[in-house]
């Protein structure tokens, strides 16, 4: 009676050992440990060197940032290593990034993850290098404190689809949507420097591998304690459930009008790439489309709105606004978030408009 049971055991192990190996994530090196092959330098002069199987790059007076990138795009991955860097000396980890002779004379721009040194500790952020500015500043995660500056920190990124999360030492950072760039290079960076005391400094990297072959199923589940920024023109499925929906759908005038019409203004406004845009109107209101308003009504509401102005611009987001009983007394009468440069609205009238991106709704 004993063989059966032993038998029994013997495939048990063996079941066990097969779907280990079927599961196991399929890391593969994106640094060969003895030369650049695969890489290449763009648009600054730092210096990179190897040594014992380390990236090192050393900061340089009198140069722009330096990035060393790989000469292959990549889209959806997971991505780990090692880094260390020098006090004072900031960096980043570029992502879906490119070079363009098209755009700033192949100025490298894209998503860069933060690697900071500083006492704002924002290390895991996310910053849109040479483009957009801070997408996710890490003001409301503080998880940036584990970087330890001077020793070795280890770095996990997971960009699939319209999502980009962060790990610093095992402490969940950023957790980014957004769907402006699908794809592009990984980059290494020497920030460029401006004091002779930063001369010389150094970042390493080390152990730098990656997941390309559907890294979905390796996926980090998501921690609901990090907060979650969306420049997105859609819903994440934790904005559905929490009761969010859309206000502008990023391309057409459904569900708006003229606040003064029963359709949309025919001139002064504009939608492309998921931007609403205000016409300049040279100074004057009644020069533009006019105001617009929301087909449907609210009572109580939290609203999210991404919004630019240029140099000068006066604009807004008003609510509470009644248009049927304010029919020709010009913009519509309401309570209002005011937009506005204040240092030169009030001392030049000047054309001017103003962007306004992905405008998010909270009923209840």
């Amino acid at each position: 009676m004993n063989r059966p049971i032993l038998l029994l055991a013997t495939i048990i192990i063996i079941c066990t050992s097969d779907v280990s190996s079927q599961t196991a994530e399929p890391w593969r090196p994106l640094f060969n440990g003895q030369n650049f092959e695969g890489w290449k330098k763009l648009n600054g002069t730092a210096e990179y060197r190897i040594e014992d199987g380390t990236i090192i790059g050393v900061s340089q007076k009198g140069t722009p940032n330096t990035f060393l990138c790989t000469e292959k795009d990549y889209s959806d991955f997971i991505l780990e290593l090692d880094v260390k860097l020098d006090y004072g000396l900031n960096s980043g980890i570029q992502i879906r990034s490119n070079s363009l002779a098209e755009y700033k004379d192949g100025r490298v721009h894209g998503y860069q993850v933060e690697l900071d040194p500083s006492e704002r500790k924002w290390t895991g952020g996310i910053y849109d290098e040479a483009r957009r500015g801070w997408l996710y500043a890490m003001t409301e995660n503080k998880n940036g404190d584990v970087f330890n500056v001077g020793t070795w920190n280890h770095m996990r990124i997971e960009a699939i689809g319209n999502s980009i999360r962060t790990w610093v030492n095992g402490a969940p950072c950023a957790n980014l949507v957004d769907d402006l760039t699908s794809s592009g290079f990984i980059a290494l960076q020497v920030h460029s420097i401006q004091n002779d005391d930063q001369v010389g400094k150094t970042i390493e990297w080390k152990n730098i591998q990656i997941i390309t072959d559907s890294p979905i199923k390796y996926q980090s589940a998501e921690d609901f304690n990090v907060p979650e920024y969306n420049y997105s023109s859609t819903l994440t499925e934790r904005e559905k459930r929490t009761g969010w929906r859309l206000l502008w759908d990023g391309k057409s005038s459904q569900g708006w009008r003229g606040a003064k019409l029963n359709h949309f203004p025919e001139k002064g406004w504009s939608m492309k790439d998921g931007i609403l845009t205000v016409h300049e109107s040279g100074g004057s209101e009644s020069n533009h489309g006019g105001d617009i308003v929301t087909t449907d009504q609210f009572s109580d509401f939290e609203l999210v709105v991404d919004f630019k102005i240029t140099e000068g611009a006066n604009s807004g987001v008003k609510y509470f606004v009644d248009p049927v009983l304010n029919q020709g007394e010009g913009s519509a009468i309401g309570l209002e978030y005011q937009v506005l440069d204040d240092d030169v609205y009030t001392l030049m009238q000047k054309r001017v408009w103003v962007e306004i991106g992905r405008l998010v709704l909270y009923t209840t």
